[in-house]
């Protein structure tokens, strides 16, 4: 009789479809990072110059040493510069600043911010009928206040010596007897750096207090024109100390130019 053979059964183990390994996982991974990568680029366009500037300067030099910026530091002094070769962002800074204004859209071809040889000029100018001072006054008007105060905080947070100038027109001033537009233009040149010292400006920031008169006219070809009357705020130029980026600056957000002088009717 022939020996029964053992039955050997053989089982194999059949992998499943892809969906129950972990590709999905690594999609979804890509997924996620894809649109948090969306969010900080939305973000970030919505974002200031300064903490764009600070994000990029981080992916560059992530430990911080090449470029210092994005820092939140006010009045500090050698904290922040601004040179010949950054002048650019501050007039950017300042002009966005001006933006958020309430009046900003009744204001903005009153405002006048420009870089110069001699440093970032910041102007108001008059309108007829006197905008940011009162009438043949050294007094400040409220939209007057504003702007000084806004400037002042944000001037207050570099090192750079400033001027203020006032000016007028050539129209004689029409108020008290044996006062003229030389006293009006330096009365509100220095009304203008009372209000600026209180409220961020330096005691030893402000370099020049300067009275012009009808003498330096805005509109040569028209001595009458109100934007003759006007005050102007000078960021003077600050050289690089040696060794530090002539990029690093700057200051913080929000800024409008200094207060204008207005002549006298």
């Amino acid at each position: 009789m022939a020996s029964t053979r053992p039955i050997i059964i053989v089982k194999k183990k059949v992998a499943h479809g892809g969906h129950h390994g972990g590709a999905w996982k690594v999609a979804y991974a890509d997924f996620v990072t894809a649109m948090m990568a969306l969010f900080i680029v939305l973000w970030l366009m919505n974002s200031s110059k300064q903490v764009q500037e600070a994000v990029g300067g981080y992916f560059k030099d992530p430990s911080g040493n090449s470029k210092k910026v994005g820092t939140d530091q006010r009045g500090s002094g050698d904290a922040f510069t601004v040179t010949k070769q950054n002048m650019e962002q501050l007039k950017e800074q300042l002009q966005k600043a001006v933006r958020h204004l309430n009046d900003f859209e009744k204001l903005k071809n009153q405002i006048q911010i420009t870089v110069t040889p001699e440093g970032l000029r910041i102007e108001l100018l008059e309108t007829a009928k006197g905008t940011f001072f009162e009438t043949g006054s050294s007094a400040p008007t409220q939209q007057g206040q504003e702007l000084l105060i806004l400037i002042a905080k944000e001037l207050g947070a570099i090192p750079n010596k400033l001027s203020i100038e006032g000016h007028t027109d050539s129209k004689p001033y029409s108020g008290a007897r044996g006062y003229g537009n030389w006293e009006l233009s330096v009365d509100r040149a220095n009304a203008a750096r009372r209000l600026m010292q209180q409220n961020g400006v330096r005691a030893d920031q402000v370099a020049q207090v300067r009275g012009y008169a009808d003498q330096l006219l805005r509109v040569g070809t028209d001595p009458l024109d109100p934007s003759n009357r006007r005050i102007t705020v000078i960021v003077k130029y600050l050289e690089s100390s040696p060794g530090e980026p002539a990029s690093s600056l700057v200051t913080s957000s929000k800024i409008p130019p200094a207060a204008h002088e207005e002549k006298s009717h």
